[in-house]
């Protein structure tokens, strides 16, 4: 009598035991084949292996603190157009930046963006994905940002880089032997955070008056960041985060003591302010944004956009272009002598106007010397490659492929010389015109191109424009410990500490006409 064998007489685990030996037969090949297709697509990119077939490669970058440094690295040794993952290329080339984000262009937002929404429920101009809407919603932000409605803009500007240099001369002037040092890392951003408030909201939050982090603000955003970074670098992570389901396990809200959603609370006070029967009508951004017709709940979105990205990009510009002027002494020199020029012909006002800083060319040429060796956001702003695919420069790419910028290598272009890695201000005065057109267009790339460029960047410009020329004709100031300038990472945007700074007034000058 045979008897016959079946599985189904087997319990569920001794099927598994049974079939156990046989899985990796199974799972080796189909994770071949998937690793095979995924490298196939772009096999005729080269970069960095494991970004060919995984995501890995990406995730580490985005935690190691260097991310600039290492993507400029991959155009450096893979060409312009590199593989840094399954389906992403990055360039450092100019044109092809300019390319994908012209007024016409087919190319879109790729999933990069969906990755700072940083209010997780409710896009802000810089994570909304439908160009249509994007679109509609930057036409009605655009005049805030211009400062159209607000005519106090450059006044609000002035008094803050005062109260700045009052909060200098309260506590950190050092004299002789007497050292009070000023860790410019964070006062830069107590700085630049009182000015977005004030010009923004009407009323600065007071970082500068009480000279601390108020509502923890840089504390959240170091903790927030990083996160928003890997989101944005890896597809699945983002997507995940992004389920109602988890939004509503962990994430943030208006009422949380702590975190981001600390910060959604104080963005929902401030808007919630100028909505209702008892509302507040200011001319400011945030009274544009209303008068705009913006929904209140949006608004709120844009709020904590505004905070980040007003904030922690112009503090990195102060930082970074003040370690180079004050390190090194010819420029600082010719700096101070082209200030002091001005001012005993009367062409500097004190403070400072915007038009008249625009007459420094000296001035100018360090603040746009600044802003290409040291562009203060590096995040990828990836586009989407039009469904039929494109040709670059001979090389064809497919349709869906996401391509990042390399900002931090794009401002290291040849147009710049062979010395591109070096500060030197005197590149823009010696360029002749159409050189000095190429590296300026190149260098405005760092705010963004076309239908996304940045809509803040004349306001940072505005700063910019007063706070070297108030702090240098009033200060002297020196590093601390010169081998160690400042803590400084990055993670789409840089943190910066410990930039320690002795700061002595400067001695009183006799005018040349006097």
């Amino acid at each position: 009598m045979s008897a016959s064998f079946s599985l189904q007489d087997l319990s569920p685990r001794a099927v598994v035991l049974f079939l156990l030996p046989y899985l990796p037969y199974v799972v080796v090949p189909v994770l071949v084949v998937s690793y095979v297709k995924t490298w196939y697509r772009l096999r005729h990119f080269h970069g960095p292996w494991v970004g060919s077939i995984s995501y890995l490669w990406m995730a580490v970058v985005a935690v190691s603190g260097r991310m600039n440094l290492i993507y400029t690295e991959v155009n450096k040794k893979y060409g312009p157009l590199a593989r840094i993952g399954p389906n992403v290329l990055i360039t450092d080339d100019p044109e092809i930046v300019r390319y994908m984000s012209s007024a016409r262009s087919s190319y879109t937002r790729s999933e990069w963006y969906e990755g700072v929404r940083i209010d997780p429920y409710v896009d802000n101009v810089l994570s909304e994905m439908d160009v249509t809407a994007h679109d509609k919603i930057r036409a009605k932000m655009a005049g805030a940002y211009a400062g159209k409605d607000n005519p106090n803009l450059e006044a609000d500007i002035d008094e803050q880089v005062e109260a700045f240099v009052s909060l200098i001369r309260r506590k950190y002037i050092s004299k002789g032997a007497i050292l009070r040092p000023m860790d410019f890392g964070r006062k830069a951003q107590y700085l630049t955070l009182d000015v977005i408030t004030k010009i923004a909201y009407g009323e600065e939050f007071g970082f500068i008056a009480n000279d601390e982090d108020v509502h923890d603000y840089i504390k959240i955003t170091e903790q927030t960041v990083p996160v928003i970074a890997f989101c944005t670098m890896i597809p699945w992570a983002n997507s995940f985060l992004n389920k109602s389901w988890v939004r509503d396990l962990v994430g943030p809200g208006p009422d949380d003591k702590h975190g981001l959603g600390k910060l959604m609370g104080v963005a929902k006070k401030v808007v919630g302010e100028r909505f209702g029967p008892d509302k507040k009508e200011k001319l400011d951004m945030l009274g544009a944004f209303v008068r705009s017709g913006l929904p209140q709940r949006r608004i709120e979105s844009e709020v904590l956009l505004q905070i980040i990205a007003g904030s922690d990009t112009t503090a990195t510009a102060l930082r970074a272009t003040l370690l180079y002027i004050i390190t090194t002494p010819r420029i600082i020199g010719k700096l101070r002598a082209e200030m002091d020029a001005a001012e005993d012909v009367g062409a500097l006002s004190n403070p400072i106007t915007n038009a008249e800083a625009k007459e420094l060319p000296y001035l100018q040429a360090c603040i746009r010397e600044g802003l290409r060796i040291h562009p203060p956001f590096t995040g990828l702003i990836m586009k989407r490659v039009p469904p039929a695919g494109d040709t670059i420069n001979g090389q064809y790419v497919p349709g869906g492929t996401s391509i990042g910028h390399s900002t931090w290598g794009m401002e290291r272009n040849e147009i710049f010389g062979k010395d591109a890695e070096v500060f030197r201000p005197e590149r823009w005065i010696d360029a002749d015109p159409e050189t000095e057109a190429q590296m300026d267009r190149t260098v405005e790339l760092i705010f963004g191109y076309g239908r996304w460029g940045c809509l803040g960047k004349s306001v940072a410009y505005v700063e910019l424009n007063k706070f070297f020329v108030e702090l240098l004709r009033r200060f002297d100031m020196e590093l601390i410990d010169p081998k160690n300038p400042w803590k400084s990472a990055n993670h789409n945007l840089f943190f910066q500490e410990d930039m320690w700074l002795r700061v002595t007034e400067r001695e009183p000058r006799q005018s040349s006409n006097k």
